[in-house]
């Protein structure tokens, strides 16, 4: 995948020879026409990139803002990253039923429609997936997977806070057992005030310290 080191939409725009952008600039032309209120262009991942700004969904799993479009001009073709089509099953069903009907090569992967000039593309389709998801339903959706992620973190961290417990009590008991052994009379009190000052001392050597990492 060609990556452009441009650092702004217009930069990126006249780095590209006049055939390029002119296709380019017709699909660019349609996204912000058809492009729901709320996300901004910018140039990010080498491609001019439309997206949730970070001050509106700080809780990336990336720290990047979250990407709804993308659109590059690549070395053999051109593509359009479209993560807006995920779960738009009736469109993206009339999307590929489109280019059937117009005897064009439906070349797309998991959300990159790859196409070599502007006639392949079905532009009244593409402009309904541009325009299906607001803002606040794909800050949802996102919300939603990120939610059903495992907490692989959290759940080491408790096993091992749980295992750390489980050691003490037994470094203290045996702790204890061998300062009985070695006292000739001992009272209950004299026992008890012995598995405190243990327990003090083993606790302060083995408290874990925090392993949890985010």
């Amino acid at each position: 995948m060609v990556s452009s080191k441009a650092t702004t939409p217009a930069a990126y725009l006249a780095s590209l020879p006049p055939e390029r952008r002119t296709v380019i600039d017709s699909v660019r032309a349609l996204i912000i026409k058809r492009l729901p209120k709320g996300y901004v262009e910018s140039m990010n991942w080498g491609m001019l990139a439309y997206e949730i700004p970070l001050s509106r969904f700080p809780n990336t799993y990336n720290a990047q803002p979250l990407l709804y479009l993308a659109l590059a001009a690549q070395k053999n073709n051109f593509a359009l990253y479209m993560t807006c089509g995920s779960g738009q099953t009736v469109l993206m069903t009339r999307l590929e039923a489109a280019y059937k009907a117009a005897g064009q090569k439906f070349d797309m992967g998991k959300s990159c429609l790859r196409f070599k000039s502007l006639d392949e593309l079905p532009l009244d389709v593409i402009g309904d997936i541009i325009a299906s998801t607001s803002v606040d339903e794909r800050i949802a959706v996102e919300t939603a997977r990120l939610g059903a992620a495992p907490t692989r973190v959290k759940k080491t961290s408790v096993t091992a806070n749980t295992a750390t417990k489980s050691a003490a009590k037994e470094v203290v008991k045996k702790a204890v057992k061998k300062v009985a052994k070695k006292t000739v009379k001992h009272t209950a009190a004299d026992t008890q005030a012995v598995s405190k000052k243990v327990a003090t001392k083993v606790a302060e050597k083995v408290a874990p310290k925090s392993t949890t990492k985010r």
